[in-house]
């Protein structure tokens, strides 16, 4: 245990120095809340503190254990590890806040330029039970997910476990933005200028207690202060007749009854039945003995601790009460004879408290009165175990409600929880947060998705330090993938080798597509008045086309899935008769599809805009959709692949392939073309990317086979997310006659040097002399084979020196558009065809 008493900002610190800051807590709140949070740094702050936790061999692991009884601490450390892992925590959030981003000024309706946020309510205060040790960390890390600063008060006699938990949680988090929000002192309750040094200033208080010590917060509290109240609650069981007569039903509930004492707020105090002893209370009676039979069996097994004096004179007091009422034929007490457990029969409905420590009413209560009964007693109502069929379950779940039950569970499952679940009838994290809003209504925000990139650069974690991981690394951890994190399965398109797998969760999915569809949105997408067609290719597990109508589903858009297909005459009827003017899909297919059905689609002159993925448009053939077609909008609708999902989208001032990163799903590195070390700013190099928004496939430093450069400063369109330049593939570069050959180099070569703006394949096979390198043009728009020859080889050194050396021989094609091989999943063009 540490010797000093309080945590203040990571700090430990004496009684007289916690006593000297606390009178400037309004400053420091009005100080650090001016600094956003994000939820990412502290999932990742808990999710390390969770591995620590998990780890008998880890040294905080023995700190801690060492403040608590020798049969407590692995329990305890056990609920905090597994509280505080990021599976856990991204659940609550999503399920509370609706996001892993809730403090983002985000857009909830696409078509209208209004942004919400769930914001911190501001100095939150924490008054902790003494009789629960995760209480109090959890509690502040609740707050922290909010991004409050939080003040937690624990009893002066408690352990320094739950500052030693948060101290380690801020040393955790490499910004320092989490421990600048926690302040934890050990002070008793009696100490009335601390309370109120502590109380006054607070947005909100959170106390943990009984009716005393919400009481006494609520007179500490300043008008407009919310007090979130979390105190004692009462919870029963409630049988049918036939549950009553299952021996492995009375079993479970006296489970429940050993476990803890009843000391928690979901331990059972009273067995209600659905009966009315209205003229015979000896069924009743006969039910409470074959429980207390059933409840001396079960408790033999779980040795139970001695109560307090004080506990023990409250049992006597209300067994003893209890059998003097027997003579009047009210009750009947089952009692064990060393006072181990009792079963107080009681023929009156009315909600009564235990006395705890295996201490149960059995109680009359027919349905048809449940709500009239329970409902006086509706502010202390916490959960009712229901034994009975699912159409018990479905009817008598709505009577507890209405009576003022928040949760119904089984009977045997009374103290159990599960992720996310609401905590006595609310959620935690929206009783921490406001909700807030900006209602923008100059034209300019239609291409602002949140408000908050246009304030400053996002607060990134660091790189983790791991090894690089590569697309076979992935394809073998998917063998040992849980079942629990694969619910959608995609194929990459092949275009650089064979086929890879890729899985997500279905909240991974949703994540991922929200970000995309605020991508599009900076754009240049309007949902309010696009008119889009999904002309990406559907089937063979591939994703462009679901993934592009998830994200104009989630924009509220006008779409129409129509999906690439080889019937150019059918598609481009389809765009006419809808009146389509956005078209979404790869440039190959679409560049077909122009060409293939111009005259129609040129007559019809309404396509406005063109969003493509997977490929690029040369500028070329940007100026022949420009200038031919009428496009106004040439630009990228998402930079991303099948393996991570987005990585990243164009706004309306991105040129070429410059593309902002998706940081709220990822964290990028720029490393050196042939060694590990990060490159020097603005400079190439391959493109490494780490997954943070992921529960399943969370792929950390994943090389995805791009070459770019990070573009430095502002972005003209306002937003400081960082952003990079695309320099294409590490398979661009092919190897013949031993020279390397960049594709995009013969690309540009052709378009600056001929005006050529068709499509380029390279086909290189073994000769029987020498490597043969074919370029295949599309015969529309392809020049003189021999100026094309003499073009390249002025242009490409390294193509010359091959064919001076006797190396390679050199081959131009002009071909149908149609013969060029492409990937039969995704459309994409093979830019090199490998046929050695």
């Amino acid at each position: 245990m540490t010797s000093v008493l309080h945590l203040w900002q990571g700090e430990f610190v004496d009684d007289a120095e916690a006593g000297r800051r606390l009178a400037g807590l309004p400053e420091l709140a009005a100080r650090v809340l001016t600094r956003p949070l994000p939820t990412d740094v502290v999932l990742g702050a808990c999710a390390a503190l969770s591995r620590d936790l998990a780890d008998p061999a880890c040294a905080l692991y023995g700190r801690l254990a060492g403040q608590l009884p020798a049969d407590e601490a692995r329990t305890v450390l056990a609920e905090l590890a597994s509280a505080l892992t990021r599976e856990a925590l991204e659940r609550k959030v999503r399920r509370e806040l609706g996001g892993l981003r809730p403090e983002r000024l985000a857009r909830p309706d696409a078509r209208e330029t209004v942004y919400e946020a769930w914001a911190p309510v501001g100095l939150l205060a924490h008054i902790a039970p003494g009789n629960a040790a995760t209480v109090a960390p959890l509690s502040v890390v609740e707050g922290l997910l909010a991004g409050n600063l939080n003040v937690l008060k624990t009893s002066g006699s408690d352990s320094a476990l739950a500052l030693d938990v948060l101290a380690a949680l801020g040393a955790a988090d490499p910004s320092g933005l989490i421990a600048e929000r926690v302040v934890a002192l050990r002070f008793p309750s009696a100490r009335r200028e601390w309370l109120q040094a502590v109380c006054a200033p607070a947005d909100a208080i959170a106390v943990w207690g009984g009716e005393d010590a919400v009481r006494a917060a609520g007179e500490l509290a300043q008008p407009g202060c919310r007090v979130v109240e979390w105190g004692h609650r009462i919870s029963f069981a409630y049988l049918t007749g036939q549950a009553a007569s299952e021996d492995g039903v009375l079993d479970a509930l006296a489970e429940d009854v050993c476990r803890f004492e009843q000391q928690a707020c979901s331990s059972p105090q009273v067995v209600y039945l659905d009966t009315d002893v209205t003229d015979d209370a000896e069924e009743l009676f006969a039910f409470a003995g074959r429980f207390a039979e059933r409840l001396a069996k079960v408790s033999a097994e779980h040795t139970p601790p001695a109560p307090s004096p004080a506990e023990q004179a409250e049992i006597t007091t209300v067994q003893q009460l209890a059998r003097l009422e027997q003579h009047l034929g009210l009750t009947r007490v089952f009692a064990a004879e060393d006072g181990s457990w009792r079963v107080l029969a009681d023929t009156r409905s009315a909600l009564d408290a235990s006395p705890l420590h295996r201490s149960v009413w059995v109680k009359p209560l027919p349905r048809h009165a449940i709500t009239a009964t329970l409902r006086p007693m509706r502010r202390y109502l916490q959960t009712a175990a229901i034994g009975g069929d699912r159409a018990d379950v479905a009817a008598l779940s709505r009577a507890m409600f209405a009576a003022g039950v928040t949760r119904v569970t089984a009977v045997g499952s009374m103290l159990e929880s599960y992720e996310g679940e609401p905590h006595d009838g609310v959620y935690a994290l929206q009783r921490y947060s406001r909700r807030v809003s900006v209602r923008a209504t100059d034209p300019d925000f239609r291409t602002v998705p949140c408000l908050d990139d246009l304030v400053a650069s996002p607060v990134l974690p660091p790189a983790p330090d791991a090894p690089l991981l590569g697309k076979e690394g992935v394809q073998r951890a998917l063998a040992g993938l849980d079942p629990r994190h694969a619910h959608l399965h995609f194929r990459s398109g092949g275009s650089t080798g064979t086929p890879a797998l890729s899985v997500f969760t279905c909240d991974d999915y949703d994540n991922q597509m929200r970000a995309s569809a605020d991508g599009l949105l900076a754009a240049g997408f309007d949902p309010a008045r696009d008119r889009a067609a999904n002309l990406f290719y559907s089937g063979g597990m591939y994703g462009s086309f679901i993934s592009f109508f998830s994200i104009l589903e989630r924009l509220n858009a006008t779409q129409f899935p129509i999906a690439a297909g080889p019937d150019h005459a059918m598609v481009a009827e389809a765009l006419v008769a809808h009146r389509a003017d956005t078209l979404f899909g790869m440039p190959s297919y679409l560049w077909q599809l122009l060409h293939a059905e111009a005259d129609r689609l040129r007559a019809y002159g309404g396509i406005r805009k063109v969003f493509y993925g997977g490929e690029h448009f040369t500028a070329e053939q940007r100026r022949v959709l420009t200038d031919d077609f009428g496009v106004e909008v040439i630009r990228s609708a998402a930079y991303g692949s099948t393996d991570l999902g987005p990585l990243g989208y164009q706004c309306v001032s991105c040129d070429g392939s410059v593309h902002h990163v998706l940081t709220e799903l990822h964290t990028l590195e720029i490393l050196d073309p042939r060694e590990d070390r990060p490159v020097a700013p603005g400079e190439p190099g391959r493109l490494v990317f780490t997954s943070r928004a992921r529960a399943g496939q969370r792929l950390e430093r994943y090389e995805i086979g791009d070459l770019g450069r990070a573009v430095e400063g502002t972005c003209a369109c306002g937003s400081t997310v960082p952003r990079l330049e695309l320099l294409g593939r590490y398979g661009d570069v092919v190897r013949v006659g031993t020279y390397f050959l960049n594709y995009r180099r013969i690309v540009r070569a052709l378009a600056e040097r001929l005006a050529y703006h068709g499509e380029v394949q390279l086909s290189v096979a073994s000769g029987p002399e020498r490597e043969e390198l074919t370029v295949r043009l599309d015969e529309q728009y392809a020049p003189d084979p021999g100026l094309t020859r003499s073009t390249l080889t002025a242009e490409v050194p390294e193509l010359a020196s091959a064919l001076e050396e006797g190396l390679l021989s050199l081959a131009v094609q002009s071909v149908r558009r149609e013969t060029f091989e492409r990937t039969p999943t995704s459309g994409k063009l093979r830019t090199v065809v490998d046929l050695r």
